[in-house]
């Protein structure tokens, strides 16, 4: 199944609104829900820095190879390809959010933790925007990440959003090291990890400390209509919006508020509150670049491809503890910051690990 960035709870709720001023978003709404979501060589550039000693230090990285697509307000993909890799800027601001957007997530993997792209080995990123009449979602179908305009009222646009984009492209990353079910709290922890590498990619790329970051995923998204900040927020699951059209957030950030439900795939969208605030409290414990310790953890957790497809949030929280004993030791602060972001979510209990 195809993940996409608002989730099916809250467009079911806009389609269902009556008032003739939210005609319009309801009627997106609804052809969004009914819309089917088609799924269908490493480059290198030099970077210059210059060290502490005022030495000019030249490195070779992987580049990123971008290709944008447009797909004209037809539910069609990929489109016509609007903007390639070494090409100007576009009079299209969207086309060029996207192509920003990859780029950046493209550096934050390789930045971070030294991966080349999704796939690990510079495969190539692609997007389609304008994807849709009035279409409020986007999504990443295994292939390309695709981008609707929203529809004016609520939603206005999903390629500003950085966080957004890099949710969904690291859909790829966690499929690409053997994936987690898309149900239940695996898909909660493959919704978790998508909304923790998007929101350290916006702080990446804003050079954010962990204090500095708003912490939120899809900031920029709504319209001025809407009392909200975000989609989501991991430093207080459940406050990013309450609003007379939307609802509040439904997102709870300990175990004792874990919601039971059929719907969003056993609520993939609604528990990750959980793993995320436990991401969170370990990022705030370490302090700094997010990425650097409580980011390079998580990573190595998935990475490690150690995790079943059906993992839990007890045994990912155990994998992640694992991680961090691995890369810095039993004794650490880093092990500690982990547990104690499990405890502070209901995940791990708080006593000592027996010898």
């Amino acid at each position: 199944m195809t993940a996409a960035i608002v989730p099916p709870y809250l467009l079911a709720r806009i389609a269902s609104v009556q008032e003739p001023g939210w005609a319009r978003a309801a009627q997106a709404a609804r052809s969004t829900l009914a819309l089917t979501q088609d799924w269908h060589s490493p480059r290198s550039r030099l970077r210059l820095s210059i060290d502490e000693a005022g030495s000019l230090i030249a490195e070779t990285a992987p580049a990123p190879h971008r290709e944008i697509s447009d797909a004209q307000t037809r539910a069609i993909l990929p489109g016509v390809l609007v903007r390639a890799e070494g090409a100007p800027p576009s009079s299209d601001v969207t086309v060029n959010d996207a192509f920003d957007g990859l780029g950046a997530t493209f550096d934050f993997f390789w930045d971070a933790f030294g991966r080349n792209g999704l796939d690990g080995v510079g495969g190539s990123l692609l997007a389609t925007v304008h994807y849709g009449r009035e279409y409020d979602n986007a999504f990443y179908n295994g292939e390309r990440m695709v981008f609707g305009d929203g529809d004016g009222e609520i939603f206005v646009g999903f390629a500003r959003s950085l966080s957004v984009v890099a949710h969904e492209l690291s859909h790829g990353v966690v499929d690409t090291e053997g994936g987690l079910d898309y149900e239940g709290q695996s898909g909660a922890l493959n919704e978790s990890l998508s909304d923790v590498f998007g929101a350290l990619t916006e702080q990446h790329a804003r050079g954010q400390r962990a204090e500095q970051a708003s912490w939120l995923v899809g900031e920029g998204i709504f319209s001025d209509n809407v009392e909200g900040q975000a989609l989501r927020s991991l430093s207080a699951p459940g406050s990013a919006y309450d609003d007379d059209v939307l609802g509040r957030d439904p997102q709870p950030a300990h175990m004792r508020d874990f919601v039971i439900t059929s719907g969003d795939n056993g609520g993939v969208h609604i528990n990750s509150g959980i793993p995320n605030h436990a991401f969170y409290l370990t990022a705030m414990a370490l302090g700094g670049r997010a990425w650097e310790r409580a980011g390079l953890i998580w990573y190595r957790t998935l990475a490690a491809r150690s995790l079943a497809p059906s993992s839990d949030f007890a045994s990912f929280a155990a994998a992640t503890l694992t991680a961090a004993v691995g890369e810095y030791g039993e004794e650490s602060e880093e092990a500690a910051a982990v547990r104690s972001g499990w405890v502070g979510v209901g995940v791990m209990n708080d006593e000592p690990i027996a010898d």
